[in-house]
């Protein structure tokens, strides 16, 4: 067995190993055994028949991953005790050639190594704190969110179509046979001679009139031309919104309109305030970076990023479109696209490395409220209980997800409750 060295960067060894016949040999004999399990000769029990006879019933695809394992498998433990590598993790592995009959085997396989961190005093880094601060009007405006979620369609008789109302009417242009065409639409929000016939109009009330209908109608043979038209309001209905009232507030858990707007007014700056601590943590984990050395292995964040562009090209897949296409439409190719998956995922996996290592300086702990404040947050983002999110992630192996969260939570207060902040005004 040969094996040619190279440092890629201070935690990561990559090892081109070329192995002899002998190996191969080996690494083939045992995929034959262990394959022949699964076929049934007369006179012989499963994987004792010779190799001779089994050979042209298996698979060679199957032959040759089986193989390609054993061989690697081997070899790899062999080359880290030749070169005294002790691995962080999983490598990443290449086949770069395999052939049974000449006896030959050629593999590149990336050694992680332990991270290298040197990292700067990370207490008393300076950032920007915004002020949270809620205007009036900023509460009237959600409070009216409120109503408009309360609202009714209500039918109207009693007076003429007006800007906003919801409208169902019909079109007869000049020289069409039948009834015409029946749209539903918002006055106001149609076309400049349409919205000025409707004005006014009541249920059931016909009238004629000249309509110039724009290029992007929604009628193709009528799009882009003028035409004489009667119009018929079929019917009529407007948003009714629920009056400001203690019935109202009652509606969403308050007593009055003044607690409401309170309830608001807190959840306006919660909101402002969760975005204010991100923003300042991200100031302080680019500091950080910056002046600390950091060194990962790169099978880490090779695997963050082959994973991300694969769930990439599967949204794109699932929209009818290409990964090339939505390359295109972000102003990059699908090589520069590739590259920019590739550092962010380094610069995740950099400062996971680095919260980890802070964490476990500092001696942080972290407790059910922790854990179940992010089971909370992340409920919240996917828009179902916590219990769904807890057994969605308990079937997909994925709870690590939930200390992952609550580990960087930890950090990223630690580093704010230490951080040199200033207060400024992102309006100034």
């Amino acid at each position: 067995m040969q094996v040619t060295r190279e440092e890629l960067n201070p935690c990561t060894v990559q090892l081109t190993i070329t192995c002899g016949p002998d190996t191969v040999k080996t690494g083939f004999d045992r995929a034959y055994r262990d394959l022949s399990k699964r076929v049934r000769l007369p006179g012989f029990r499963p994987g004792q028949a010779p190799k001779a006879m089994v050979q042209g019933l298996l698979d060679k695809r199957d032959v040759y991953e089986a193989a390609a394992e054993n061989i690697v498998r081997d070899a790899y433990k062999k080359a880290l005790e030749q070169e005294k590598l002790e691995p962080h993790s999983m490598p990443s592995v290449e086949m770069k050639g395999l052939d049974e009959d000449k006896g030959e085997c050629e593999f590149i396989v990336k050694v992680p190594l332990d991270p290298v961190l040197k990292l700067h005093d990370y207490k008393g880094l300076s950032a920007d704190n915004p002020v949270v601060e809620v205007a009036e009007a900023e509460v009237d405006r959600q409070v009216e969110e409120l109503r408009k979620r309360r609202s009714t369609q209500e039918k109207i008789t009693d007076r003429g179509a007006q800007e906003g109302d919801v409208c169902v009417v019909n079109l007869k242009v000049d020289g069409d046979t039948g009834e015409g065409r029946n749209f539903m639409l918002v006055a106001g929000q149609t076309f400049e001679t349409l919205d000025k016939a409707l004005v006014g109009m009541k249920v059931e009330e016909m009238k004629k009139g000249k309509l110039e209908f724009p290029d992007t109608f929604q009628e193709k043979d009528w799009a882009g031309s003028t035409k004489e038209a009667q119009i018929t309001l079929r019917s009529l209905s407007a948003v009714k919104l629920p009056e400001l009232d203690a019935e109202f507030a009652q509606a969403f858990r308050s007593e009055s309109i003044d607690e409401l707007k309170e309830r608001v007014r807190e959840g306006i700056a919660n909101a402002k305030q969760a975005m204010a601590d991100e923003y300042v943590t991200e100031q302080l984990m680019e500091s950080l970076l910056k002046q600390s050395e950091v060194h990962v292995p790169d099978t880490m964040w090779e695997q963050v990023a082959n994973r991300r562009a694969q769930e990439l090209a599967e949204e794109q897949r699932k929209k009818n479109t290409t990964i090339e296409a939505y390359a295109e439409e972000n102003g990059m190719t699908p090589e520069s696209l590739k590259e920019a998956l590739r550092n962010e995922a380094k610069m995740h996996v950099q400062r996971a490395v680095v919260i980890q290592e802070i964490f476990r300086k500092e001696e942080l702990k972290l407790d059910n409220n922790d854990l179940n404040r992010e089971v909370v947050a992340m409920a919240r983002e996917f828009g179902i209980t916590p219990d769904e999110l807890f057994q969605q992630l308990k079937k997909n192996n994925a709870l690590d997800e939930i200390q992952f969260r609550a580990v960087n939570r930890k950090v990223a207060d630690f580093l704010r409750e230490h951080a040199n902040l200033k207060e400024v005004r992102l309006d100034d």
